[in-house]
């Protein structure tokens, strides 16, 4: 039973995985907005998904800067390809990329600590990346 519950865990994450790198390659091509695909996050403690959120975020945030940098905004976007590249193939993502990010790290979505307050910390932390 146990083991069966295990493989049950491992499934739900490669597809969690999978899904999330599809979102991103449908950021890429421009299909949907960075902030559809947030909403779209499964809620999940899996670091690499969690990476790739807040990679997206950070995206998102450094919209004005990719406008003006050409340069950038291809390595930005090569970046966002390795990790959905990696993702959708049910991987981990390089510890180095995960710990980049590791300071964020309180969940996609889902419950807030703190209630109303930890929402509103949040959601001002968000718009001010």
């Amino acid at each position: 039973m146990n083991s069966l519950n295990n493989q049950k865990q491992q499934m739900e994450i490669l597809n969690n995985r999978k899904f999330v790198g599809r979102l991103i390659y449908s950021v890429l091509t421009e299909r949907r907005c960075v902030r559809e695909a947030l909403k779209l996050f499964p809620d999940t403690r899996d670091k690499n998904i969690e990476c790739a959120y807040h990679a997206l975020v950070h995206y998102e945030a450094d919209e004005d800067f990719r406008y003006h940098d050409i340069e950038y905004r291809e390595e930005q976007n090569d970046y966002l390809e390795f990790i959905a590249e990696t993702l959708v193939a049910g991987k981990d993502l390089p510890e180095n990329i995960i710990s980049d990010y590791e300071d964020y790290y309180k969940g996609t979505a889902g419950l807030w600590k703190d209630g109303f307050n930890g929402f509103l910390k949040e959601f001002f932390r968000f718009i001010n990346t």
